[in-house]
């Protein structure tokens, strides 16, 4: 209303003096009450408003998407950045985490069978990449996130050309005004009553990225918990199982994953509104978004949350990973004892199958509770041409098999801290208290 005032709409200052007079004096239910009679959201609002300021200038030019998608979009930009502030503490703590477990050596898995040594650090420093990925994805989308803008019922901007006597100048001035106080940059230009759904889309299944990470981690935590290896933390008085009073879950791991789940859902109802607009708009996509949008932010803000509070509380036991490490080292080594037989002259096929042959030999003995004895089924096979003292000298030099994980590991932390101290309070911020 001030702004088409200032251009020249004939709307007097003391009407404006009276709405904003009553805007807290709004009444909810009376709306609720006006809206089983309009069956019309917006003007059950637009009429209680109106009958407390005992005026009629609100609303002048506009169609009710000219309301509610621009602070729909103001409520998600603003949720975005929060989001964004949260990932960033995150960041900070799983960096600490790295940084304190850059050099323990544990047992690598693929397709979650030992494989190769790698560290604690590296391990959580792979989940720490992907989520500097999904910040600068949301960085990206939070400094291009563009405002529908006032278009009117079909986009032509018709009504507030008409009301500023058909000057488009003027009509774009109005506009400009409106992202200034929203705090937007940019405005979609050639849009009809609604904005592309495939926004909506955009903004959600980037939650879903950013949640992907944690519940990366709180998979594999599970895992290494399961083991004994590690615990996300168990405060005094909590109860694993109703049944089983010795149990320790890593229950809060399983609600990080929880959480995903939902955000997937929320990323399959968006991306089934992309693509499904009806000319200029319709709005059988509002029971699709009214529950989708706000929800997939609480999700994430859930899942965020409870990612903090395991990185805060997780434990680590160095005994229960180093006997884990004993048992699987000689099976752990044998692509670094593949690279000397390599060296000393082997082909690497050749040597690949006698290390394959002797490796599966050793596995079912030791599974049938015999003695595995790989070094020495090793050490007697002229294909690989490394006796047994070779190999004793190659599993003594255990630190070497975790390659550049360290350096990895460093690697990580250097990246974050930019981030960090550019989002002032992150590193300190400590998540809420969960249920």
């Amino acid at each position: 209303m001030k702004a088409q005032r200032d251009l020249g709409v004939p709307i007097p200052i003391e009407a404006i003096k009276d709405y904003e007079r009553v805007r807290d004096d709004v009444d909810v239910g009376r709306i609720k009450e006006r809206e089983r009679v309009t069956l019309h959201d917006v003007k059950a609002r637009l009429e209680e408003f109106s009958d407390l300021a005992k005026r009629q200038f609100i609303h002048l030019g506009l169609t009710s998407r000219d309301l509610t998608e621009n602070v729909e979009q103001l409520q998600v930009h603003q949720a975005l950045r929060l989001v964004r502030f949260k990932l960033v503490a995150a960041l900070a703590a799983l960096a600490r985490q790295v940084a304190a477990h850059r050099d323990l050596m544990i047992t690598g898995r693929t397709h979650n069978v030992p494989a190769q040594p790698t560290t604690l650090g590296k391990r959580l420093a792979m989940f720490g990449q992907e989520l500097l990925l999904a910040c600068a994805r949301l960085d990206d989308l939070i400094t291009r996130y563009p405002v529908r803008g006032l278009k009117g019922a079909v986009g032509t901007q018709l009504d507030q050309l008409t009301l500023l006597g058909g000057d488009a100048d003027k009509v774009d001035q109005l506009e400009e005004r409106i992202l200034k106080h929203l705090g937007f940059k940019a405005a979609l230009r050639a849009v009809g009553q609604v904005y592309p759904r495939s926004l909506d889309f955009d903004v959600v299944s980037a939650l879903h990225q950013a949640g992907a990470a944690a519940a990366s981690f709180a998979t594999t935590l599970r895992l290494m918990a399961g083991a004994g290896l590690l615990a996300e933390g168990f405060q005094e008085g909590q109860v694993g199982s109703s049944a089983m009073p010795h149990k320790v879950n890593a229950r809060n791991c399983e609600r990080i994953c929880g959480f995903s789940t939902i955000l997937s859902g929320y990323v399959t109802m968006t991306a089934n509104l992309a693509g499904h607009q009806w000319n200029e708009g319709d709005v059988s996509c509002s029971v699709v978004r009214r529950v989708a949008l706000p929800d997939a932010f609480f999700a994430i803000d859930g899942l965020v949350e409870t990612f903090l509070t395991v990185l805060r509380q997780m434990e680590v036991f160095p005994a229960a990973i180093a006997a884990e490490n004993q048992r699987n080292l000689p099976f752990l080594a044998t692509t670094t004892i593949l690279m000397e037989a390599v060296k000393t002259g082997a082909g690497r096929e050749t040597a690949h199958a006698a290390i394959r042959e002797h490796a599966l030999a050793a596995a079912k003995a030791l599974r049938a509770g015999g003695d595995a004895d790989l070094l020495g089924r090793l050490a007697g096979d002229k294909r690989l041409g490394l006796g047994k003292r070779k190999l004793q000298e190659i599993l003594s030099q255990s630190e070497r098999f975790v390659g550049a994980a360290p350096h990895q590991a460093d690697a990580f932390v250097a990246a974050v801290e930019p981030l960090v101290k550019k989002h002032r309070g992150a590193a300190d911020y400590r998540p809420g208290k969960l249920l």
